[in-house]
């Protein structure tokens, strides 16, 4: 069971944010948080990163502004995730709005394989491009660049995935985690480098006097699409995504999104004038996903780039209905993994592996998600490969497609690099970040790799890693407790590196009951004052006393917005046993 501790708050931060003028529970929360001024929460435009500092952007930036003069054709080779169709979509309307041509390229997840293969690149010298442009993808992609040089074909990336021990040979790299680059926020998803390198675009036009006798294109119009990628990839949200995501929400609420992203809220039945991190990262996110990992995402880009609403709806639609298709698919293969564990004990095992040839290879990362949230240990899950050159499911021969997610204190990509200096040709080909990853390997190698990479987590983690701790921001006086700060919560950036708002009291369960058929409804009394809560995804009763870890939320019914707690986590507690909630000061 996971132990409840509380978030170290240093009160010489905290009384510096108070004095600033912060509400106490607001300078406790950022405090606890690694802010030290308010203007690290002030999420201000002129507060960004300049572009200069990411390695080579200048060069793009004379790359893409010569392209322009000289109506060259453009191609942009995407991804096929939410941060890599945002990222296209932001391309080719930013670059449009720059003057240039330019289409764009997604590989088929279940046909091409991740990124600018030399596949892609036979596909993409069709459209007789002049240069290729990757976004959210090319760093690894040494065989695909050559390819594309070989045809004569220049190739600038756009990426921010950690690069292998060789770099591509392309006439242009941008990426603030290549050697070199010295850009203060390693953090960028792809669709934020993308966006850097039109701002520095924009710029170099501005120098060649581009726009000395007509008005600069307005490149805010693309932060409702910078934002709904940077939290769908789960990157660190440091200070100067935050202020990305927070102006890309500030448009949605203000009725300025574009027609493929009001189409999305609008499918998941919420509304882009109160829209949230939440919103972005668990219901319009998964929506564009769907896309890329059952079917094609170019239908996701699509939605994003039209500016007609009712073919944005009709897109929309066919996400939304993708998306149901696809947590089906997650249910039936979670079910059959915790089937297949039943027996797996994590006290055995530093890691996990799972493998089943006919799991669903666009699914495969979401369940070693959801494994990894269960078992709290680094996962990874694997499938048959189904391309073309692959052996059919159950045989041997081809290969297998494998993805994982790890915790806090193993960072995921080193370990796979490690296995893969200990084991030469036990893994074709991998990528990633510290949190999550990709990789291929030989089919009927599998349990090799089993052995390997678990060798490698004994090393590399900490043992006090694998005990999984819940953070809190303490306990929350009674007049604390209040719809307006749950708003207030609400619609804060908050997520990766950034954590929303936890507390833990002790409370009394009055009342529950099954709602919905998987949700608990509760009524909890803590110091006098009873509170509605839900527990949701759970059934099993709760004691009659408990310590219970929570976030305040808004809940409307009848029209009313009322306040509600929505239960993360949950301990009993004996009758009679001293409360220990305490307010965290440090």
């Amino acid at each position: 069971m996971p132990a409840i501790a509380p978030r170290p708050c240093p009160l010489v931060a905290c009384a510096a944010l108070e004095q600033s003028g912060l509400a106490p529970t607001w300078a406790r929360l950022y405090a606890a948080r690694g802010v030290t001024h308010p203007d690290q929460v002030a999420h201000r435009l002129p507060q960004l990163l300049a572009p200069a500092g990411l390695l080579h952007i200048e060069q793009a930036a004379r790359l893409l502004a010569d392209a322009i003069r000289d109506q060259q054709r453009l191609l942009i080779i995407a991804d096929y995730d939410a941060d890599g169709a945002t990222a296209c979509a932001v391309g080719v309307r930013g670059l449009r709005l720059l003057g240039a041509q330019v289409d764009f390229i997604v590989p088929n997840r279940l046909e091409h394989g991740y990124g600018l293969s030399p596949d892609i690149v036979e596909l993409a010298a069709e459209r007789a491009p002049d240069l290729l442009v990757t976004v959210d993808n090319g760093i690894a992609a040494v065989d695909g660049v050559a390819a594309a040089n070989a045809l004569g074909i220049p190739v600038l990336v756009t990426d921010h995935h950690l690069p292998g021990d060789t770099l591509p040979d392309a006439a242009c790299i941008v990426n603030p985690n290549q050697p070199g680059c010295g850009f203060a926020s390693k953090n960028l998803a792809g669709v934020g480098v993308m966006f850097y390198v039109l701002l520095a675009l924009r710029a170099e036009l501005r120098q060649r006097g581009t726009y000395s006798q007509n008005p600069e294109p307005d490149l805010r119009v693309l932060l409702d699409l910078v934002a709904l990628g940077t939290v769908a990839d789960v990157v660190r949200l440091d200070a100067n995504n935050r202020t990305l995501v927070e102006n890309g929400l500030a448009r949605m609420r203000a009725g300025k999104a574009h027609a493929g992203v009001n189409a999305l809220f609008r499918a998941a039945g919420r509304d882009p004038r109160r829209a949230t991190v939440f919103d972005l990262g668990f219901t319009l996110g998964p929506r564009l996903n769907a896309a890329g990992r059952l079917d094609d995402m170019a239908l996701g880009i699509e939605c994003l780039l039209t500016d007609d609403p009712a073919i944005a709806q009709e897109l929309a639609a066919q996400l939304d209905s993708l998306n149901r298709t696809r947590r089906d698919v997650e249910s039936d293969m979670l079910e059959e993994a915790l089937a297949i564990l039943a027996t797996f004990d994590p006290s055995d095992s530093h890691s996990l592996t799972a493998y089943q040839p006919d799991w669903h290879i666009g699914v495969i990362g979401i369940l070693a998600s959801r494994l990894k949230d269960k078992f709290h240990r680094p996962t990874v899950v694997f499938a048959q490969s189904p391309e073309p050159d692959s052996a059919p499911a159950g045989e041997q021969g081809g290969e297998l497609k494998g993805s994982g997610r790890s915790i806090p204190g193993l960072h995921l990509r080193d370990a796979l690099d490690l296995v893969d200096k200990r084991h030469p040709g036990l893994i074709n080909k991998f990528g990633g970040h510290a949190m999550a990853a990709g990789l291929s390997i030989p089919a009927g190698r599998h349990l090799e790799f089993t052995q390997a990479f678990e060798a490698v987590v004994r090393e590399l983690i900490d043992p006090a890693d694998l005990e999984g701790v819940i953070e809190t921001d303490g306990e929350l006086d009674a007049a604390e407790h209040s719809h307006a700060l749950a708003e207030q919560f609400e619609h804060a950036v908050w997520g990766q590196g950034f954590a929303a708002p936890l507390f833990n009291a002790r409370f009394d369960v009055v009342a529950q009951r099954v709602v919905g058929d998987k949700h608990l409804k509760l009524k909890l009394a803590h110091a006098g004052v009873t509170f509605d809560a839900m527990h949701f995804f759970h059934t099993d009763p709760l004691p009659e006393r408990v310590e219970a870890v929570y976030a305040l939320m808004t809940n409307e019914y009848n029209g009313q917005q009322l306040l509600q707690l929505r239960l993360q986590h949950w301990e009993p507690v004996m009758s009679g046993t001293e409360n220990s909630g305490k307010k965290v000061a440090g």
